[in-house]
């Protein structure tokens, strides 16, 4: 991978709703409604304002994202994403639909003027899609995005774990 590409990946440990970015990803589920894990923070940080736009939106099927304001996050913006529920389907759909998160969500970011953006590690949690699986799905989809299309200046992969760091701080380190 194009070494200018690679510079453009931060892998971090921490808090999401935290993070000075112009946009931070939501892995949401498809109500859009708010829920566990790194939704619900995302929405208890930002505030009822959140949930009270997420309610005009109508949803979001898995693979595709929507945009919302970031209201009481540092953040200007929350760009919301529906990843796959890894056991519901066969591996290669997973895969492809969790690429489409990743994809999608950073064509949203740049069409909204968005220079820096931050992931978690979507469908990890609940939606049981194996880290390292998600990992290299995660970066080599935002590598290829990057290269294509490089308006996008930083993108910032933030893992709730010390494990979960190391395994895309290594994957990252693999393609240099």
């Amino acid at each position: 991978m194009e070494k200018s590409v690679l510079q453009k990946i931060e892998i971090r440990q921490g808090d999401i709703t935290r993070l000075e970015v112009d946009a931070i990803v939501n892995a949401a589920n498809s109500s859009l409604l708010g829920g566990g894990g790194v939704d619900g923070a995302i929405h208890r940080a930002a505030g009822p304002e959140l949930l009270d736009e997420c309610r005009t939106i109508g949803g979001c099927p898995t693979g595709e994202a929507r945009i919302t304001g970031g209201y009481r996050l540092p953040a200007a913006h929350v760009i919301h994403t529906v990843g796959p529920v890894y056991h519901r389907m066969n591996a290669a759909r997973a895969e492809n639909l969790l690429a489409q998160c990743y994809v999608n969500s950073l064509t949203l970011a740049a069409a909204h003027g968005v220079r820096s953006v931050a992931f978690p590690a979507i469908s990890c949690g609940v939606y049981g899609y194996p880290i390292a699986d998600a990992c290299r799905v995660a970066i080599d989809s935002s590598c290829r995005f990057l290269k294509a299309l490089p308006a996008i200046e930083k993108v910032v992969f933030i893992l709730f774990s010390e494990g979960d760091r190391q395994v895309y701080e290594r994957h990252l380190a693999s393609l240099a």
